[in-house]
């Protein structure tokens, strides 16, 4: 690995701003960006073969795991799907230590889905607070945690509850004109931002479908081959890959805050759902998920990425037009109209955006030296 990849110098900028080892977004909380984070330089551990990133990962999770394998910071009764999202450093920690604790706050996450509240269709609620919603962020957050669950603990039921929570989100999300998927769902239609006749929210937002593209990815990863819905995931990918390709800006490549809303006054070109969903189609066009899609997409978005997004000084690397966070409902309601996703702050190097900046670079890389082995191959 050189030190000049973009995989690296990313992971070196993240770590220039650690205080006497922890970085203090990472070790402040078991939240999910956190958790993004680590998910990436434990990746990035294996792709580079440098042992320091995953002493990184143990580091900050010890700081939240406790001998007896309770969590920190963590309530099981507030059913949060986000809270599920660091969990998923726990497996690698478990296979490489089978340190019991690891284990034991697994079992701990995999008790809360087993008890999430759920659509009248067993569709996970995407917090205990928002009754009958699903959004498509919380089928990152739980998704490819419960699929490796089922993978390491044989516990093949798993991956069905994950093919239903995958599948199931899409039908009620999916707009049938333009392919895209809307941030949410209500099957109540009691919420201000949906749609009476379909529950679905107004519109499409970028960074929703990064997580729900990443989702199936990382889920599609553990699942045996000979799974009845394994076909069917790869399929609906297929689909939306296409779609999420005819939104792709033709100048940049890349990717607007709202995908339904190309050329709309205020709308821009955001970083964070360009990153998530240039690594998911990196992803899935390496492993063979996808067979139409032209690996061009994501090297354009990419190059856009660099291009348009990033830049680079004595501090190190630097992304830019970052949405610092959007959602739906809430006390102070977010209505999800085309002024709210207008509305909220746009920042440089937040980590929920160069956390999957660097999930990008490492797939991108990956995607790289699979194609140059498969053209010395061919030349062979």
């Amino acid at each position: 690995m050189q030190s000049n990849q973009w995989s690296i110098k990313i992971a070196e900028t993240i770590l220039s701003h650690c205080e006497n080892g922890f970085h203090p977004k990472i070790a402040n909380k078991w939240g999910y960006v956190a958790g993004m984070t680590l998910k990436a330089f434990d990746w990035l551990s294996e792709w580079s073969g440098i042992e320091n990133y995953h002493q990184v990962v143990k580091s900050h999770m010890d700081l939240f795991i406790n001998e007896n394998g309770t969590i920190k910071d963590y309530s099981i009764e507030e059913y949060n799907l986000d809270h599920i999202n660091k969990g998923k450093n726990l497996f690698s920690l478990w296979n490489r230590t089978r340190e019991e604790k690891y284990e034991k706050a697994i079992q701990q996450l995999v008790t809360q889905l087993e008890g999430q509240p759920r659509t009248s269709e067993g569709g996970y609620w995407h917090k205990k607070i928002y009754p009958f919603q699903m959004w498509l962020d919380g089928v990152y957050m739980s998704s490819p945690f419960l699929a490796e669950y089922a993978k390491t603990f044989h516990a093949s039921e798993g991956f069905d509850e994950v093919a239903r929570q995958i599948l199931l989100i899409e039908e009620k999300t999916r707009n049938p004109v333009t392919g895209l998927l809307h941030h949410a769902w209500d099957e109540s239609r009691e919420q201000r931002w949906c749609d009476k006749e379909t529950g679905r929210s107004f519109h499409a937002w970028g960074r929703a479908m990064g997580w729900y593209s990443m989702a199936i990815v990382d889920s599609l990863e553990h699942f045996p081959v000979n799974h009845p819905k394994r076909g069917q995931i790869m399929g609906i990918f297929e689909r939306m890959a296409h779609a999420i390709k005819n939104v792709q800006d033709q100048e940049s490549g890349l990717f607007y805050q709202l995908l339904d809303q190309n050329g709309r006054e205020k709308n821009y070109l955001e970083s964070s759902g360009s990153c998530m969903m240039t690594y998911a189609l990196a992803k899935g066009i390496r492993q063979g998920y996808l067979s139409g899609i032209e690996p061009d997409i994501v090297f354009r978005s990419y190059n856009g990425i660099l291009k348009h997004f990033v830049t680079e000084d004595e501090q190190g690397v630097h992304l830019h037009q970052i949405c610092k966070g959007a959602g739906l409902g809430g006390a102070k309601y977010r209505d999800g109209s085309y002024d709210y996703y207008m509305s909220e702050q746009i920042v440089s190097d937040d980590l929920m955006g160069v956390a999957p900046f660097l999930l990008a670079s490492i797939e991108m890389e990956k995607l790289i030296k699979a194609k140059n082995e498969e053209t010395l191959t061919v030349a062979q």
